[in-house]
């Protein structure tokens, strides 16, 4: 079909997906509507579901379903959602389940502990904070974005996230998390979301990845994570962490097996038949050693990728305008277009599009990419690993929650400074 040309179901999703994208920024309102009605009342129920991020894609993506329906016809509109790819969903889902248990988290915890040790400064809050911003963002690289976001989010919300701590605190931990996260993945090849829609077809394995975007993601990382230390540095200074009274000390032979769990299944990401029966087993190792462990994450783990799968049949009618953008910039221009699209949209949805144009030089490849990692932490939807970190850390947040207006504004400057790292050092 001509892009120049969108069919009525496209323009019909265009609409819906900047609904959207426009409800993420108003989720706050309708739990304030909610809090109107008795609490258990449908109308209580109805709008407290509005209100909560993660159901906001899958909600508007049934609603286009629906029109789908009726605009083509029931059996087209199934086939059409069997021809999309819900791989990174059922991914996220099951690794952000196996990431968040007590076992992961206390090597996790115990590692960055143990690196805490080596700095030499007397106060190590700070330190294990600026470590959690660095070491666990760049993570990411080997055990995938999701994964390294749920291991992060969960340390940082049970030593730093306590009701003691200001707002500002929170939303510049969050907007510094949400950045590194999106640029510390992508040392390789296989870990971020952006690089991997686009790493087979042009060829660029971890070496190149290393080579070419390493050392950048890098220095992003480590300046991002000094700004938040050194703007958090008064509150870090009164944290004090309490020793923790672990009833029942954790085998290193259970840690072990849930790391493998972990590694096979981002050994295996690209194939969601296998990782998912490699999840089944796990379910069963976790049953057994349930005195090891707390309750899994599976309603949060599943609300998260709710709203990734609402994101990929959304997204995916968008190609029609979004390619329209690419193929009229230079790679300078590409550059900050690309960053600025990925702020209302996924960012490997975006580089899944620009991989199936043609003939694109390197400086194009090179912008498109750089464009869609550095600013994946602006808003919850920019990047695949931030519904997990904000499903972990909203409750941290209030009444009111993660605001998206104010998460953009924190996350701005961590993004400019990983910008300018970007083209100052150009591939």
């Amino acid at each position: 079909m001509d892009a120049s040309q969108p069919s009525l179901l496209e323009i019909t999703a265009t609409i819906l997906f900047a609904a959207a994208v426009l409800h993420t920024f108003v989720c706050g309102f309708f739990r304030k509507l909610a809090s109107n009605y008795s609490s258990g009342s449908v109308p209580e129920l109805f709008f407290h579901l509005l209100g909560e991020v993660e159901v906001v894609f899958g909600f508007w993506a049934a609603l286009f379903l629906i029109c789908s329906c009726l605009m083509v016809s029931t059996s087209q509109t199934i086939e059409n959602v069997e021809s999309l790819s819900f791989t990174e969903p059922l991914f996220v889902f099951a690794v952000m389940c196996i990431a968040s248990t007590k076992p992961v988290l206390d090597f996790a915890q115990n590692l960055i502990f143990l690196l805490s040790q080596i700095i030499p400064i007397r106060k190590k809050e700070p330190v294990v904070y600026f470590l959690c911003l660095t070491f666990g963002a760049l993570l990411g690289s080997l055990i995938t974005e999701p994964a390294a976001m749920t291991v992060a989010a969960l340390i940082l919300r049970e030593r730093f996230y306590s009701e003691k701590i200001s707002e500002r605190f929170k939303y510049a931990t969050l907007a510094a998390l949400f950045v590194n996260i999106s640029i510390g993945g992508v040392l390789t090849s296989f870990a971020a979301p952006p690089v991997i829609m686009v790493a087979s077809k042009w060829n660029w394995d971890s070496l190149f990845m290393m080579e070419h975007f390493g050392f950048k993601s890098c220095i992003a990382v480590f300046c991002n994570a000094a700004l938040a230390t050194f703007l958090c540095s008064k509150e870090l200074q009164k944290i004090n962490f309490s020793k923790k009274n672990q009833k029942l000390k954790i085998p290193h032979w259970i840690k072990i097996l849930n790391l493998f769990f972990l590694g096979a299944v981002v050994a295996t990401a690209h194939h969601p038949v296998v990782f998912l029966g490699i999840f089944l087993y796990f379910l069963g190792f976790v049953q057994v050693t349930k005195q090891y462990n707390d309750e899994l994450k599976i309603k949060e783990s599943l609300l998260v990728a709710f709203f990734l799968a609402g994101l990929v049949v959304l997204g995916f009618y968008q190609s029609w305008w979004i390619k329209n953008i690419l193929v009229k910039l230079d790679s300078t221009s590409l550059f900050f277009g690309a960053a600025a699209l990925t702020s209302i949209t996924d960012n490997a949805a975006l580089t899944y599009l620009g991989a199936q144009l043609e003939g694109l030089s390197h400086a194009f490849q090179f912008a498109l990419v750089s464009g869609a990692v550095v600013a994946g932490g602006l808003t919850v939807i920019a990047n695949a690993p931030n519904p997990a970190g904000y499903s972990i850390l909203q409750d941290r947040f209030g009444e009111k929650g993660i605001q998206a207006l104010k998460l953009f504004l924190f996350a701005l400057p961590p993004t400019i400074i990983a910008m300018l790292i970007f083209l100052l050092f150009p591939a």
